[in-house]
């Protein structure tokens, strides 16, 4: 897979699996939705969307989740995030990616094992573009 440029929207309110299956509505597709509670949170915010992905037959993706305040800072109007992705084979590339844009900005995540295997971090340039970076790990 070649490394990819993903635009990701935080929503507030626990609108994210709403808002998902509108885009699909809209654009085509079937979104793939992971919850809190399938990576381990418990709590209110189990059933809130930690990841909503949605390709379209139109070769878009996009990427929905919610934004609980308790967790994430979100304002209305900059609650969208650009995230990179690929594979172990783009790995150097990626972290290239990472660490150039960090240059002038700051890292609010380190890139670093992620509890879904992969190798993810996030970081904000130096116009307060926030950015995540993600390294599938590799295929079982």
């Amino acid at each position: 897979m070649a490394s990819m440029l993903t635009p990701y929207v935080n929503l507030v309110d626990g609108r994210a699996r709403e808002a998902v299956e509108f885009y699909a509505s809209v654009l085509g597709g079937t979104p793939q939705v992971t919850t809190f509670g399938e990576s381990g949170m418990e709590g209110p915010f189990a059933d809130q969307v930690m990841h909503a992905r949605l390709d379209t037959p139109a070769g878009f993706v996009l990427m929905v989740a919610d934004a609980p305040s308790e967790m994430v800072q979100v304002t209305v109007g900059s609650n969208v995030s650009l995230s990179i992705s690929g594979d172990a084979g783009d790995a150097a590339a990626l972290r290239g990616y990472f660490s150039g844009l960090a240059e002038g900005g700051s890292v609010d995540e380190p890139l670093a094992q992620a509890p879904w295997g992969d190798e993810f971090g996030m970081l904000t340039d130096k116009f307060g573009i926030h950015w995540m970076v993600n390294i599938a790990g590799a295929a079982a």
